[in-house]
C-alpha cells in the first residue's frame, strides 16, 4: 500500500550531509534551522551522531530498516556506519552531536530514541546558544563530553512513533496518519482491514511495543507540536485531532509529555528564533 505522504517525499528539498569524509574534531556540535519538507540525502559515516530537535519533529529513516521519529522530549542516536536519511515534514530546528567512533563505547550499539533528561537538555541549549568554534576550546570539549556521558545513561526506547511491517496494521496506521482525528475504535479498524480486534491488539504490542490507543495519542502529539509552535489556538488543534474539548486534549498532552500545550509550545517556539545553519 502506498503511504499517503509518498508523493510529498518526492518533493522534499535535498540537503547534503556535512563532513562527508572525516570529522574535524572528535566531538562536533552543529545546529540547523530547516524549512518544511527538507531532507538530508542518504548517507553513512564512520562516527556516531545524536540528533535532537529543539522545535518540530525530526525523522530518521534507516535504509532497509526502521524509521525513528522523535519530538523534542527525545533524541535519536545513530551508531557509526548506519546508513540513513534525515528529514522533517514541517519546519524544524535541530542539532547534531557527532561523536568519534573511539568515544562511542558506552553508547547504544543499535539506533534508538533516547529520553533527554534536564541536564542533557540544558547542555544542548547552552551549546545551541554558544556554538563551539572549530577547533573547540577545552571548556566546550568538556561540555560536549558531559553530554556524551548523559546520553550513555539515558533511557533508550524504540522510535517514539514506531511503524509496523504487518500489512493490516500498517494500513490502519497509514490511515490514521492521514487523519489523526479519526476516533474509530480498534474494532472498527479491524473490520475495515478484514481482521479482528484481538489480532490487531496483539500485533500492536508485538510491532509497536504499545497499545493502539497509546500510538494514536503519540501521533496526535507529533502532529500537534508544530501547530502549537506556530501559534495556533489549543482549542482549534484539539478539535482537529478528534477531541471533544480543549480540556480533554490538554489532559492527554500533560499525561503523555509532562507539560501542558501552552508550556510546551512557547518554549519550543522561543528556542527556534535565533538559530541558523552552522554547518
Amino acid at each position: 500500500m502506498r503511504r499517503p505522504d509518498a508523493d510529498a517525499d518526492d518533493r522534499l528539498t535535498l540537503h547534503a550531509a556535512p563532513y562527508p569524509y572525516a570529522l574535524p574534531a572528535p566531538l562536533v556540535f552543529r545546529t540547523a534551522a530547516m524549512p518544511a519538507r527538507a531532507r538530508y540525502e542518504r548517507h553513512r559515516h564512520a562516527w556516531g551522531e545524536f540528533v535532537y530537535s529543539f522545535s518540530g519533529v525530526m525523522e530518521v529513516q534507516m535504509v532497509g530498516a526502521q524509521t525513528f521519529l522523535a519530538p523534542p522530549q527525545f533524541g535519536i542516536w545513530l551508531p557509526p556506519e548506519v546508513e540513513h536519511i534525515g528529514l522533517n515534514r514541517q519546519a524544524a530546528v535541530h542539532s547534531s552531536l557527532y561523536v568519534d567512533a573511539a568515544l562511542c563505547g558506552a553508547l547504544p550499539l543499535q539506533p534508538c530514541a533516547l529520553a533527554v533528561d534536564p541536564i542533557a537538555r540544558a547542555v544542548l541549549e547552552h551549546l545551541r546558544e554558544h556554538p563551539p568554534a572549530l577547533p573547540a576550546p577545552p571548556e566546550a570539549q568538556r561540555l560536549m563530553q558531559v553530554l556524551v556521558d548523559r546520553l550513555a545513561q539515558a533511557r533508550a526506547i524504540g522510535s517514539y512513533l514506531p511503524r509496523s511491517g504487518d500489512p493490516a496494521l500498517a494500513a490502519v496506521l497509514a490511515a490514521l496518519e492521514a487523519d489523526p482525528g479519526d476516533e474509530r475504535p480498534l474494532a472498527a479498524w479491524a473490520a475495515q482491514v478484514h481482521s479482528t480486534e484481538r489480532t490487531l491488539a496483539r500485533r500492536c504490542q508485538r510491532d509497536l511495543g504499545m497499545s493502539f490507543a497509546e500510538w494514536r495519542q503519540r501521533l496526535r502529539i507529533v502532529r500537534a507540536l508544530p501547530r502549537l509552535e506556530a501559534g495556533e489556538k489549543v482549542a482549534s488543534v484539539a478539535l482537529d485531532l478528534g477531541y471533544a474539548s480543549a480540556s480533554a486534549f490538554i489532559a492527554m498532552f500533560r499525561r503523555v509529555t509532562g507539560a501542558t500545550p501552552r508550556e510546551a509550545a512557547p518554549a519550543a517556539a522561543g528556542r527556534a528564533q535565533p538559530v541558523t545553519d552552522s554547518g
